[in-house]
């Protein structure tokens, strides 16, 4: 029987309804091809598979025959599709369960697949925010969290920038038209920077990212 775990949701990708004042901005999730790529290596995967199959099927054809060479790099060939396959599916799934939203107010990240966990980033927690981009305008949003606001870099991944362990940042990753929700994020940020200076009378608010902080890597 067909089930919609998030069907108990208010809104498409957060647990609870919005507060009053607060809009929601955008809404996407990775595209599952290029989160493949970004996150799981799969172009890397290809390459890898396509080489050792070339290697041993030369080194077989050499030195036991042409047919030993052509077993050789069909054994190769399939193991990768094989491989290439499980983490095709792998990215569709964490690619089906994700939601990003960015409203007036923060950034919320329900991710997950076995578990779903859902991440409330307000602008004021958010020190900067980098894009990188990818050749067809797909891209991800690298959010660097201020002071000691930690989240475990298992739990976020693949949604995480790669290697910064130590200080993992939530990313918004492989999502389509990066360019455009990174000026979406960066007005919405600078505009709530805005409201807390004023609401505080004065300049030593906490500085969300503002839309200069959007940068390309």
């Amino acid at each position: 029987m067909a089930h919609d775990d998030f069907a108990t949701e208010p809104h498409r990708g957060l647990d609870r309804h919005l507060p009053e004042g607060e809009t929601i901005l955008w809404q996407g999730q990775p595209r599952a091809w290029d989160l493949a790529c970004a996150a799981m290596s799969l172009r890397w995967v290809i390459g890898y598979f396509l080489l050792l199959a070339a290697w041993r099927g030369i080194a077989l054809g050499g030195t036991e025959g042409l047919e030993a060479g052509l077993r050789a790099v069909s054994w190769y060939l399939v193991a990768g599709a094989l491989t290439c396959g499980i983490i095709l599916l792998g990215a569709w799934v964490f690619a089906r369960t994700t939601v990003y939203t960015i409203t007036s107010s923060r950034v919320v990240m329900r991710i997950g697949a076995a578990l779903t966990v859902s991440l409330n980033l307000p602008y004021k927690w958010i020190a900067r925010a980098d894009l990188a981009l990818a050749k067809n305008g797909s891209g991800s949003i690298h959010l660097d969290l201020k002071g000691e606001t930690r989240f475990s870099y298992l739990v976020l991944w693949p949604h995480v920038r790669p290697w910064q362990m130590r200080r993992p940042q939530p990313t918004l990753r492989a999502i389509p038209d990066a360019r455009k929700v990174a000026a979406i994020l960066g007005a919405a940020a600078e505009a709530r920077v805005g409201e807390i200076t004023s609401d505080l009378g004065t300049d030593d608010a906490a500085m969300p990212a503002p839309a200069g902080a959007v940068a390309a890597e």
